[in-house]
Formats: structure tokens, C-alpha cells, sequence
């Protein structure tokens, strides 16, 4: 009789599984190589999830989960000018790209360029991921609207896309240059463009 599935077990494989593929990429490691991280039997993988593609969709929620624990309260704090919580809700996720020297760049990125063409279930979570990114930034912006600080006739949604989709090439360009070039940019000439 096989034994049940042991939490500690799981939660190891999407801990340590996750540093892989962010580090290695997701075609660049196996399911060997994952299991090796966690120091968990390769065999064990397949009884907490049905492929190495359904596991990255539940690393790829697990890392949004832990960036808007981190840097979601900065886009919610009503003591702080809509505007500026933007800011400085990028800024604190570009110090996590610099504290790793530039090099893993953004899982939601990463996971895009990899998975969107072949693997549905990563596709829908990454667009599920991309919508509740927009979304808390959206909300953010709405508040900048209803201090004045951004006109009315802003799609506050719209911008939020604009915003993500500039940052996330800006993150891109980092990672290939191993330099915060890119995100200074983001962050001392795009962005305030953006939310005048």
C-alpha cells in the first residue's frame, strides 16, 4: 500500500523546485535536478503533481504569492501618495533583481517566454498571475485618480498593463546585461513619463 502524500514533502519540492527553475529556467532543468534540491527520491515528484508542467504553474503562484506579501502593502498604504506607493513598490522589486546581481530575472517573465506556447495550464496561470498584477496596480492608480494626482480620462487598467509590460522588458534587458541600467531607466524616465 503506497503511503500518503506528506506535506513537508511537497512544500520542499515547491521551496527548493522554484530556486531551480527561476535559476536554471524551466527547460534548462529535469524533474532529476528538482528532486536533487529538495533531497527528495525522483520517483516522489509524480505523487504530488502530474507533470513538471502542473508544477510550474503551483511555483509560479507561489512566487506571486510571495512578491505581494513583500511589496504589495507598499501599492496599499494609504499613509503614502498613490503615485509614490507605485514607485516605490518597483523600486523594492528592482532592490530583489540587484540583491540576485541581475541574473534570474522575473519568474512571470521567464515562465512567459518558456511556457505560453506549450503548456495550457501555464499559460492560463500566467495570464491569472498578469491580471491580479494589473489589477492591484490598477487599484493603486485609481486611488492617484481620486486624489488628483492622475487625470480622469486615464484607464487607470490600461496604464497598469503599460506600466508591467515596460517594466518586465526593463527587468529582460537587466537580466541579459547583468546591470540595473535598465531598471534605473525604468525607474528615472519611463515611469514618470507614465504617471504624469
Amino acid at each position: 500500500m503506497p503511503r500518503p502524500p506528506n506535506p513537508e514533502v511537497r512544500a520542499r519540492l515547491l521551496e527548493a523546485g522554484r530556486g531551480v527553475v527561476h535559476e536554471q529556467g524551466f527547460n534548462g532543468c529535469g524533474v532529476q535536478e528538482i528532486t536533487d534540491a529538495a533531497k527528495v527520491p525522483k520517483g516522489s515528484f509524480y505523487n504530488y503533481f502530474d507533470s513538471k508542467e502542473s508544477f510550474a504553474a503551483e511555483i509560479l503562484e507561489q512566487y506571486w504569492q510571495s512578491l505581494d506579501e513583500r511589496h504589495g502593502p507598499l501599492l496599499r498604504d494609504g499613509r503614502v501618495a498613490p503615485l509614490a506607493r507605485v514607485r516605490k513598490f518597483f523600486h523594492a522589486v528592482s532592490q530583489d533583481h540587484r540583491a540576485n546581481g541581475f541574473a534570474m530575472g522575473c519568474l512571470i517573465g521567464n515562465l512567459s517566454l518558456e511556457l505560453s506556447t506549450g503548456s495550457e495550464s501555464a499559460r492560463r496561470m500566467l495570464l491569472d498571475v498578469m491580471r491580479r498584477w494589473q489589477r492591484a496596480l490598477a487599484d493603486c492608480l485609481g486611488d492617484a485618480q481620486a486624489h488628483g494626482e492622475l487625470g480622469d480620462d486615464v484607464d487607470v487598467s490600461e496604464l497598469a498593463a503599460i506600466v508591467i509590460e515596460g517594466y518586465e522588458g526593463a527587468v529582460m534587458r537587466s537580466k541579459i546585461e547583468r546591470s540595473n541600467k535598465a531598471l534605473d531607466r525604468f525607474e528615472k524616465a519611463v515611469l514618470p513619463r507614465l504617471l504624469r
